[in-house]
């Protein structure tokens, strides 16, 4: 796909190869980042693994590990040593649909409500693609500055979150998303995936309450951890990254790389660049043209 082929359809700008198009903002002090390099490095290795790993041992390997009590919640400083992304890779996305469904699942939703939207585009070339659309998780988000309750918030560790107990459904943030990132939840809420035990909070907003609004959390109650997303768990060609800022690492599931280098060499692009939102979720430009055969 040429020029990130979509700028007109999709609102997005390109970055150019052998320039800096990515700002990385968290600085990662010299000592930690050779001890994250050299884990990276050897995960890498094992990159031919014929199953695809269910944690994020390069990331959940740098968790923070002063926390005395097993069922206390994490402090801002603990969680503000990961800053959390994704990106896709479009080159690998066939639009199959089942990183929605995984998501769909996990988080109970009803039909009609997807937090994952697979849209069906055409490049400037006529030639069509797929691109997952998740929350971006901006990190300058205008659904947080319009909640007039403050019901939606932005974790340390950079994701958007919404807490349903303090959600009056007003739906401005849905207004002011410029993704349509956001759902609002009408009818009785569905049960979480089968197995799944974890309590209901703004981290796993499940059960979903009636009258609220919902979105992406990154599956950040997996992510934190060191699991990976249900979406990227359920991805058969491996075309979803969850990615760690701080530690310049990335893994989906088969391979841990070095998320910059991975952005930077493949010409990576984020959506609506121009509205100053900043979104964390990165895409690698393709039409699906690699690892064809499942």
């Amino acid at each position: 796909m040429s020029d990130a082929g979509s700028e007109a359809r999709t609102g997005v700008e390109g970055t150019s190869r052998g320039t800096e198009p990515i700002s990385f903002h968290e600085q990662v002090p010299r000592r930690r980042f050779l001890r994250l390099a050299g884990a990276g490095a050897a995960l890498v290795g094992l990159g031919g693994i014929a199953a695809k790993a269910s944690t994020i041992p390069a990331l959940s390997a740098t968790k923070h590990a002063e926390a005395a009590v097993e069922s206390a919640q994490p402090s801002d400083d603990d969680l503000a040593l990961h800053q959390w992304a994704m990106v896709f890779d479009l080159r690998r996305c066939d639009g199959c649909g089942r990183c929605t469904d995984a998501c769909t699942e996990m988080h109970g939703l009803s039909e009609g409500q997807p937090w994952l939207k697979i849209l069906e585009l055409e490049d400037a070339a006529g030639q069509s693609y797929y691109l997952p659309q998740p929350c971006m998780q901006c990190e300058r988000p205008p659904c947080v500055s319009v909640c007039p309750v403050g019901a939606t918030f932005r974790a340390a560790d950079g994701v958007t979150l919404v807490d349903q107990d303090r959600c009056i459904g007003c739906r401005m943030c849905m207004a002011a998303c410029p993704y349509d990132a956001r759902t609002f939840t009408w009818n009785e809420p569905l049960p979480a995936a089968e197995g799944i035990d974890e309590p209901t909070s703004p981290e796993f907003p499940v059960p979903q309450q009636p009258g609220t609004a919902g979105k992406c959390v990154l599956c950040v109650h997996d992510v934190r951890d060191g699991r990976l997303p249900s979406c990227v768990l359920r991805c058969h060609r491996d075309a979803i990254y969850i990615g760690d800022l701080s530690a310049d690492l990335a893994v989906n599931g088969k391979e841990t790389v070095r998320l910059s280098a991975l952005l930077r060499d493949n010409d990576a692009f984020r959506l609506h660049e121009e509205l100053g939102t900043r979104p964390r979720v990165f895409y690698i430009p393709g039409h699906g043209q690699l690892d064809q055969e499942d």
